[in-house]
């Protein structure tokens, strides 16, 4: 099978469009880690998961992949693509903390306290931060990342906690520089706008750890809107928010997917928070997001303005239907329809829907 360009894997997937984060999605019975993988249309994990190996230990030296690992892996992506022609695959590209054994203790790319000793990197442990202030360390990211992407086997990169301070935009600036200007650039920016690497990278990874009131959904929202217009072309952005009380909020998980489908072309995820002992990111695959809609044909709308610069919520026609997006402070909104439409929240067939405050629904043309 050709492999389809990127852009076209991008701009001709169906939606809704749903990303992995490191972790996977659980697989029920009957249905193989592959092809669970294979529902996911952005993957994002380190390479190591792609089938990659490192050329150099520790892993912080080596500049390349070993040449068994890149026909092993360019195997894999074939198949991943065979399941899924317009599936994106990205690498994380450690450059903030990373494990102890990343590079020798005494190396000079460790970020050290006041005292001389390894920085923390985040509380859980085991990580310690790396001194991407060091433009030789800048320069070895840079290096790994036009590594990832020469292999074939890789679409981009992904940089994690991102903020637009001096030290990140130089680092972006010398990835972008190494892997090209076709390639990814995927940073995690959480709910933040990032003005200065904007031109740079092609998406955020908008990991919404705060999502609990309606200034947090407004804020997300407003971030989001703001990178569908903002950032480079092809754009990436991958939209997560993580459950309250358990993974049986599906309200919850219709507001985030309906949100993203509503303002942009990007990737949605419901997910478990951090805070669990098991691994971030893991979650469930939701019927809700198999692939109903087809593609959009018009931008998003505001169902309404609490005030002149903040819409209630949001909806938008597709192919095959219509989505919409209510924030969680508004009124309940009844959608009006000239044909059937089935609920993809409720199953019921109508050209009459009512979506309540903090809800979204998918409505599909009968």
């Amino acid at each position: 099978m050709t492999e389809k360009p990127l852009a076209r894997r991008i701009a001709e997937r169906g939606f809704p469009s749903v990303f992995q984060a490191w972790s996977p999605a659980d697989e029920p019975k009957g249905i193989s880690a592959d092809a669970m993988l294979a529902r996911h249309d952005l993957i994002f994990e380190g390479p190591e998961f792609f089938g990659l190996r490192w050329n150099k230990q520790p892993t912080g030296l080596a500049d390349g992949f070993t040449p068994e690992s890149i026909e092993a892996a360019k195997k894999r992506r074939a198949e991943l693509l065979t399941r899924n022609p317009n599936t994106v695959l990205i690498a994380e590209i450690r450059y903030r903390d990373a494990h102890t054994s990343y590079l020798p203790e005494n190396h000079a790319w460790w970020k050290r306290d006041k005292i001389g000793k390894r920085a923390p990197g985040w509380e859980e442990g085991g990580y310690f931060l790396l001194d991407f202030a060091n433009p030789a360390f800048r320069e070895q990211v840079a290096a790994q990342a036009k590594a990832a992407v020469a292999s074939g086997v890789l679409d981009g990169v992904m940089l994690d906690w991102w903020i637009d301070d001096e030290e990140r935009v130089a680092l972006a600036k010398a990835v972008r520089e190494a892997i090209g200007p076709n390639a990814l650039i995927l940073a995690n920016a959480n709910d933040r706008q990032t003005p200065r690497t904007a031109p740079l990278i092609n998406g955020f990874f908008m990991e919404c750890y705060r999502s609990k009131t309606p200034d947090d959904w407004r804020r997300i929202a407003q971030t989001l809107e703001w990178a569908e217009r903002s950032l480079r072309q092809p754009r990436i952005n991958c939209v997560e928010s993580w459950y309250h009380k358990s993974r049986d909020d599906r309200q919850l998980m219709r507001l985030i997917s309906t949100l993203t489908l509503c303002l942009s072309g990007g990737y949605c995820l419901f997910s478990d928070p951090n805070d669990l002992p098991t691994p971030d990111h893991r979650h469930r695959w939701y019927e809700f997001w198999n692939k109903s809609l087809g593609r959009p044909i018009e931008r998003g709308t505001p169902l309404g303005m609490a005030d002149k610069a903040h819409p209630l919520g949001w909806y938008r026609d597709f192919d095959k239907g219509r989505v919409v997006c209510v924030l969680p402070d508004a009124k309940s909104f009844e959608i009006q329809l000239d044909v059937l439409h089935k609920s993809a929240a409720t199953g019921k067939v109508s050209k009459t829907h009512t979506i309540p405050p903090g809800d979204g629904d998918l409505l599909r043309r009968i």
